[in-house]
């Protein structure tokens, strides 16, 4: 009897140690899956931003870097050939001449900048006239002063241009010169007076046939020309009850209403 409980023991004993160790066994076991993946994730993620940052970053070898280097140098010296060439070609190109503006047949004080004297005096010295040239440039001029001469003693008349009615100041002079000139003469005497196509010209310069002008009534235009003759006359139709005749320049009343002179008549101006 003694023998069945004490192996009744046993047998409960054996099962009991038995059932204690199993249990920590299945615990490890079922743990250690877990241990293992937690291991080795770190280091595969470790790895792999490794591999990334190694494939993204690239070593240049030292003797490539020498080359491009070189290359970089040989290519910034090929540019700076290339624009100092194009700026010594550019240089060495000779600018042309840029074409000369036409100047129009038209009057008027907005037209009178751009034509001086000395423009004129040193065209007409430049310009080299053939006999027929100077033989027709005095016909033209004497042509003009005959025209003049012919209507000593008409009556003066406003408004007028005509031998046959008389004639005011300006519709003489328009008379005189409209088919001598290829210019287009004005009618009016401050129109005369601010003609582009005709150089102004000094006192001690004035020619035969040049405009003499005058400010009579103080209103600060030009309101009576005359025609020089020379030796300090000019022949002028004057004013209202008058007739056309010649007057000394150097008279007082002249002289303190004296404004300017323009010559019509030149070389290049005759028809």
């Amino acid at each position: 009897m003694r023998l069945i409980i004490t192996l009744f023991v046993l047998f409960f004993a054996q099962l009991f140690f038995n059932l204690a160790h199993a249990a920590p066994k299945a615990h490890v076991s079922a743990e250690q899956p877990r241990s293992h993946v937690n291991d080795t994730k770190p280091n595969e993620r470790k790895r792999k931003k490794v591999d990334k940052s190694s494939k993204k970053v690239k070593m240049i070898p030292p003797h490539k870097t020498a080359k491009t280097k070189k290359l970089a140098v040989k290519a910034n010296k090929k540019t700076n050939s290339v624009k100092s060439k194009t700026k010594t070609s550019q240089t060495s190109k000779v600018k042309p001449n840029p074409p000369k503006k036409e100047h129009k047949k038209a009057y008027g004080r907005h037209r009178t900048r751009g034509f001086t004297t000395k423009k004129m005096a040193v065209h007409d010295k430049t310009l080299k006239l053939t006999p027929a040239h100077k033989k027709r440039f005095q016909h033209a001029k004497q042509t003009a002063l005959t025209k003049l001469m012919h209507q000593m003693g008409k009556p003066y008349r406003w408004g007028g241009t005509s031998p046959t009615t008389g004639f005011d100041c300006s519709g003489l002079i328009y008379y005189a010169y409209k088919d001598v000139v290829k210019i287009k003469i004005p009618r009016t005497a401050n129109e005369m007076y601010h003609l582009r196509d005709a150089a102004p010209v000094k006192r001690s310069e004035l020619e035969k046939g040049d405009l003499v002008f005058f400010r009579i009534n103080n209103r600060g235009t030009a309101d009576h020309v005359g025609v020089y003759l020379g030796d300090g006359k000019f022949i002028q139709s004057p004013r209202t009850g008058e007739e056309i005749r010649i007057s000394q320049l150097d008279n007082n009343y002249w002289q303190n209403h004296y404004i300017g002179a323009r010559r019509v008549v030149t070389p290049t101006t005759i028809r």
